[in-house]
Formats: structure tokens, sequence, C-alpha cells
């Protein structure tokens, strides 16, 4: 047999490698607490399970969705007006997502050609480099360094890459460093992607994950948003539907109209229950988004000043479900401590190289457990030994 050679690009995922590791310690009669996945453990509000639940007990929801329905873009759009402040035509600049993964994963082949250049984050979610390469682009890797912010620095991008450059991902909130962008950053953002004309995709899984006094917005909220390029944004994590895969591809209409007509050639569209799902997270009662901030929040501070009191200092996360920390200065590869971690201590987390170049030096942690279980993994972690030296 032989196979398309772009999968050479591809090995098993951190994530499948990280899950071998945790089904052998299990197997084995061990305790592992997974912080590797951001997996949401926190549950839909009841309404939006009623509404599930109602539309699957109707045997008419069975046949192919086709198309997204009417009212799920019009609630879409009554969204985004009434929490970002952005004006969208329902039928031209919304797309329904297999999740905002599926979506990262295809958008790409809508706009890029092989040899395309495109500019992603570093570090970044995998599927933002991966996405590209699918398509048979190349990749030019823009920074985010920590005495910036974790900022991309635009004018740091060489004159010649900023001009063959065809599109570009950018992500704030961001995962996995948790960062958050300020508006002078979107306004550079627009100007650079208009004087190079670069399609821009920004990633909005987050903006309801923030901490503090701050609130996370829309990219498109910022005038000539929509001109440039499109935001994706997820009901996952804000609403508790991960396993649903329920996404949106927003913004600029030229962009959405290549990515429906991709789409149409690929699946038959977002089963009817689903829909119904999506419409009642966004229109019904919101209180529960606030409950799943604080939720992250409160799990978020005894993540990081637990880990702080055993002697591994950890700054507290601004948004996101994760924490992005340095690993102990006497290590000098992520890989190696997350696999000591879950040796000695089983607490599983995902070495900060899975991200890319710049992730090297760092791990992430998902807050995807309960109080009481990221408890245990302090005690498990102080117990191990890893930090009970001066080092």
């Amino acid at each position: 047999m032989q196979f398309a050679k772009r999968m050479e690009q591809f090995g098993d995922g951190i994530f499948t490698r990280l899950s071998e590791i945790k089904r052998r310690k299990m197997a084995e009669g061990e305790e592992v607490i997974d912080l590797s996945v951001g997996t949401p453990n926190i549950p839909p509000a009841q309404h939006i399970i009623d509404a599930i639940v109602d539309a699957a007990s109707d045997k008419k929801n069975y046949i192919y969705a086709l198309n997204d329905q009417e009212d799920l873009l019009e609630a879409v759009s009554v969204w985004y007006k009434n929490r970002y402040g952005v004006n969208l035509k329902p039928e031209t600049e919304i797309c329904s997502l297999l999740g905002s993964q599926e979506g990262l994963a295809h958008i790409s082949l809508s706009i890029l050609d092989a040899g395309d250049l495109a500019l992603v984050p570093d570090p970044c979610y995998p599927i933002f480099a991966d996405g590209p390469r699918l398509a048979g682009a190349r990749l030019y890797y823009m920074p985010q360094k920590k005495e910036n912010g974790y900022i991309i620095q635009l004018q740091d991008i060489p004159e010649a890459i900023a001009r063959e450059a065809k599109f570009m991902i950018v992500s704030y909130p961001n995962n996995p460093t948790t960062r958050l962008a300020p508006d002078s950053f979107y306004r550079e953002l627009i100007d650079f992607a208009k004087k190079y004309d670069i399609i821009v995709l920004h990633d909005n899984a987050y903006s309801e994950l923030v901490f503090g006094d701050r609130k996370g917005g829309s990219f498109l909220a910022f005038p000539g948003g929509k001109d440039v390029g499109v935001e994706f944004n997820s009901l996952s994590k804000t609403y508790g539907l991960a396993g649903a895969r329920i996404g949106f591809c927003l913004g600029n209409a030229g962009v959405i109209s290549r990515l429906k007509t991709l789409k149409s050639n690929m699946d038959y569209g977002m089963f009817l229950p689903l829909q119904k799902a999506a419409i009642a997270a966004v229109t019904g009662e919101q209180s529960c988004v606030e409950v799943t901030r604080r939720t992250y929040e409160r799990r978020r501070d005894i993540l990081c000043e637990g880990l702080t009191a055993l002697g591994w200092k950890v700054e507290k996360p601004e948004a996101t479900m994760f924490v992005w920390a340095a690993i102990p200065a006497w290590y000098s590869s992520s890989e190696t401590f997350a696999l000591d971690l879950v040796e000695k201590a089983g607490v599983l987390v995902t070495p900060g190289s899975a991200f890319g170049p710049s992730g090297e030096g760092h791990v992430r942690m998902a807050l995807v457990q309960e109080e009481g279980v990221l408890i245990r993994g302090l005690d498990l972690i102080r117990d191990s030994g890893l930090f009970g030296t001066v080092r």
C-alpha cells in the first residue's frame, strides 16, 4: 500500500501519546490526575440539555440538515450583536462548524494553495499550524514572547514575508499562553492585514473565560475587522458542549462563502437537535456562563497558589481554562519534566514543545478537574519529592 506523502508531516498527536501513558499507568493500578487535555467537565445548563432531548425525541429531526437552519443563523446573529456589539448578516456572514477543530482544519483548504505562505503564532494550538500544513502551505511562525506579554509583534515580521503571506491566524485570549491582547493590537492587526492583503482568522474560543475585571470581546467589533477576515467561536467551553461539536465561523462574506462551498462537499450539516441546542445556549438564560467562569477562576487559584507553595512558582492566567507554566529551572526539556511528573506524581500535563518551537521550557495544565481532585494532585506532587529538595 502507498499513502499520501502529506501524512509524513504528522506523527501521533501529543494528546494520543499522553493518553497511552495514562492508560498504561491506570492498567497498573496507579492513580493518574489528567490535566493534559482541555476537555471541560462542566456540563451544559439544564435548559440546553432539555433542548437536545426534546429535539432528539422528534423522529423528523434525523434527516440530513444540509444547511444551517434560519432560526440558528438568526439566533447567532442576535447573540453576536448583544454580546459583542457586532452586526452580522445571518445568511452570508455566519457558517456553523462541526466544532472549531473541524473548521480550523478545513478553512485552510478554502484559502491556501500548495506552496502559499501562512503566518501562525508560536506557541500555538496545534491545529493552527496543522490546518495550513494539510493544505500544503509553508509556515512562518510569529513569536509570542513573554517579554512582550506574549503578544505578536507585527512590526517584527519581515517585509518580504508580509508581502508573500496569504493567510494568518491569531487567537486571544490565547491557548496556550492564556494572555489577552490590548485593543491597540487589533487595530494594528487590521491595518497590517489591509496593507499586505492578508486574510485574518481570529480564534475566539475563550472570550467568556476571562478573569478579574477585564472582559473578552471580538476582533470583528473593531472597525475594518470584517473587511480583512473572520472569527471562530465555540460553544464547547462557554456552555459545556464540547462533545456536541458546535462552533461558528463569522465575518467576511467572501471567506464564509468559500468555506460553506467546501463544507457542502464534505458534510451534510450539523445534526438538527444540536442546532436546537445551540439556539437554546445563545438565546437562553445566561447565568450559566458566569457560573462556569467563576468555577475555572477558583480552580486556577487553587492550582497556582498550591504549586507556588510547593516551590514551583506558577503565574495565574489572565484567561482561558489553562495554566501556562515555566518548567522548574533544573529541567531543560518540557517533555522530560512532563514525563517525570506523571511517572513520579501521577499528574499528567502537556509539554510546551507540543505547541511549537517557542513552547519549549513550559507545560500547559488544563483546569478540567474538580477542586478536590486538584488538591489531591497537589498532595501527590508534594509527596513525589520533585520539589522537596532545594536546588
